[in-house]
């Protein structure tokens, strides 16, 4: 069954066409990635998705909603991480926390929070004030923040940008966890090797259209290449 059904997607900017008529379709549980050079526009997409821009023409189907029609009931299914996101730094990761579970569900915000905590394994720093963490605590308790709620959809936008090793480890095996336990992910990153490991499928974006998609192992079979790298080099240039 399909999340995510993206039908001749177009978004233009007054004469400007950003997304020139993409289609995909993503299935539940899937983890799909949507790759492509800065620019060419898969923040766009995602922002689209999440319900935060407006389709200029074309349409898109999550869970059975027409985001057009539709937008509130999408809003309770998904959860949407921006690269760019930050967290007030005059609370601690758990006042943070129950504050944002207040907007999902109120009556159940001591549960919500509990598992937030739980997906951000951080300790007894959760108690301290956000203005304290470093950029990797700071991403672990935003990934806690998306994933909390038990999104539908969780659209993750750069996940593990600027990260070490361990902390960008920990954050895709908390990814794969919610695939495997049915969440649907719809991630960008520049990391191709993340890419690799993460995602059953991508399509790779280039000047507002989508150049190639399919499995990841599929796809450096047909380009004759030894990873993704070498596929995006290929295909997007």
């Amino acid at each position: 069954m399909a999340t995510i059904v993206v039908d001749n997607l177009v978004k233009s900017y007054g004469s400007i066409e950003a997304v020139k008529g993409i289609s995909f379709t993503v299935n539940e549980g899937e983890i799909f990635g949507l790759i492509g050079p800065n620019g060419a526009g898969k923040t766009t997409v995602l922002r689209i998705i999440s319900t935060l821009l407006q389709i200029t023409s074309g349409s898109i189907n999550i869970a059975g909603h027409d985001l057009g029609k539709h937008p509130e009931e999408i809003r309770k299914l998904i959860s949407y991480l921006p690269e760019d996101a930050g967290a007030y730094k005059n609370l601690t990761g758990k006042k943070y926390l129950q504050f944002i579970a207040n907007f999902f569900d109120p009556k159940q915000n001591k549960s919500i929070v509990t598992k937030g905590v739980e997906i951000t394994n951080l300790g007894e720093r959760i108690n301290d004030r956000v203005d304290t963490y470093s950029k990797g605590m700071m991403r672990r308790l935003l990934i806690g923040r998306a994933l909390m709620i038990d999104p539908k959809l969780a659209i993750l936008d750069e996940p593990t940008s600027g990260l070490d090793v361990l902390n960008a480890q920990e954050i895709r095996k908390i990814i794969k966890t919610f695939s495997q336990k049915g969440t649907t992910i719809l991630l960008s990153s520049h990391n191709m090797l993340e890419v690799e490991f993460l995602c059953d499928r991508i399509a790779l974006i280039a000047n507002g259209r989508i150049v190639e998609e399919g499995k990841p192992v599929d796809l450096m079979k047909k380009y004759h290449a030894q990873n993704i790298e070498e596929v995006f080099t290929q295909v997007v240039q």
